[in-house]
């Protein structure tokens, strides 16, 4: 517990440097020791991606729709509300979906037990975590991971599935489960499986984060690899005009389906009561709030355009692990300043455990994805996704070598 506490507070002293939140002799020469690391994270991202795309490292066909969902930057793009929707508009559809996340941040397995797996080959100790089989809850959200367990308790009827071996968890959901779908949740940087449509989320309000890889910067690999992309979806949108931002993107990518989106606060949660409230509940009400994000000022950013009076935040780093007094002083000192509630993310409600009796209720808020432009060109996407034919990956000026 000490150990990942102190791992936790370096990781927020980093993301303070690399940001430039951090000032001084120190923080530059750390940044420009950073910058040094960047490029040999260039060459090794870069080399990857050739030997995948000449051939000496394997692509799997999985013989199924495969959908990739992920990001050029680290966090902080509103992934898991968009896998969400995608899974629920495909399940509508009539497919039988799969959800395969690596399970960020979820416990891992024993030392003995990683050894076991690669020596025995024992079947069912290879097989990956089974978070929901489609009709129930089977792992806790420390086991499995926050995001495929807020995936699995939000999608009845869809099978989520947790193992950094995505072919060996697809495989899986097919033979055992006879998914026709495999939803990649953050699959860009993924190489080893062959997908039918790559869809990259960008974040309107940091596109492109700094502009520098890691460990120097927040981007996981170049900005022009936006290219594989099939799809761009534009996330965070406010209804404001995005043409700049559009234009670059074409500059990268000329062929690839845009659509913007916003992300859409539906209603409030009582996270152990499970009461509902409507948004107007926040308007002029004095409130703290709590939560482990990527960009926690974002989160605040809407409770105050929703009207609320933020008297107090408690930020943490992305997928922090509360605990009982972490969570009890903080309701305390909510209750010492006379706050009427505490308000944290979906996210965030399956990492805070229960407390007796708390003197301040704490809410989460639940957010949907909504198309703002492109709206029309989505839903033929989904219909195509849809019919019984497989979606062929559009003939692209430059062939990337990434279709089936």
């Amino acid at each position: 517990m000490i150990m990942s506490r102190w791992l936790e507070a370096l990781e927020t002293f980093a993301m303070d440097v690399i940001l430039g939140h951090r000032c001084g002799r120190r923080a530059g020469l750390l940044r420009m020791t950073l910058w040094i690391f960047s490029s040999l994270t260039f060459l090794t991202v870069r080399l990857r991606l050739v030997l995948f795309q000449k051939r000496i490292f394997r692509r799997r066909a999985m013989g199924c729709l495969v959908v990739s969902v992920g990001n050029l930057t680290i966090g902080g793009t509103g992934k898991t509300p968009v896998v969400e929707m995608l899974a629920r508009q495909l399940q509508a559809g009539g497919r039988k979906v799969a959800i395969l996340s690596r399970g960020y941040k979820s416990t891992p397995k024993s030392c003995l037990q990683r050894v076991l797996n690669k020596v025995l080959y024992n079947t069912r100790l290879l097989a990956p975590r089974i978070v929901s089989d489609g009709k129930s809850l089977l792992l806790d959200p420390h086991t499995a991971g926050d995001e495929p367990f807020m995936l699995a308790n939000n999608l009845h009827g869809v099978i989520v599935l947790v193992d950094s071996d995505r072919v060996r968890s697809g495989l899986f959901a097919i033979k055992h489960f006879g998914a026709d779908v495999l939803l990649l949740d953050d699959g860009l940087q993924y190489l080893k499986m062959r997908r039918t449509v790559e869809i990259v989320l960008i974040d309107r309000d940091a596109p492109f984060g700094n502009e520098f890889l890691l460990p120097r910067g927040t981007l996981r690999e170049p900005v022009k690899h936006l290219y594989r992309a099939t799809h761009i979806l534009i996330t965070k949108c406010t209804g404001e005009d995005n043409s700049l931002l559009i234009s670059r993107i074409r500059k990268l990518n000329r062929t690839a389906e845009i659509a913007e989106c916003a992300h859409h606060p539906q209603h409030l949660i009582n996270l152990w009561t499970g009461e509902i409230r409507p948004l107007k509940f926040l308007e002029d009400l004095p409130i703290g709030s709590l939560c482990g994000i990527a960009v926690p000022e974002n989160f605040v950013n809407v409770l105050e355009t929703l009207g609320a009076r933020v008297g107090l935040t408690r930020n943490y780093a992305d997928h922090h692990r509360y605990s009982v007094k972490e969570v009890q002083a903080f309701i305390r000192r909510c209750a010492q300043c006379n706050l009427q509630a505490i308000l944290t993310t979906e996210k965030d409600a399956v990492r805070i455990p229960h407390v007796l009796d708390p003197e301040v209720p704490i809410y989460f808020m639940r957010v949907e994805i909504k198309i703002l432009r492109g709206s029309k060109v989505w839903k033929n996407f989904f219909n195509r996704l849809a019919s019984l034919q497989q979606v062929r990956t559009p003939k692209r000026f430059f062939d990337s070598g990434d279709g089936l």
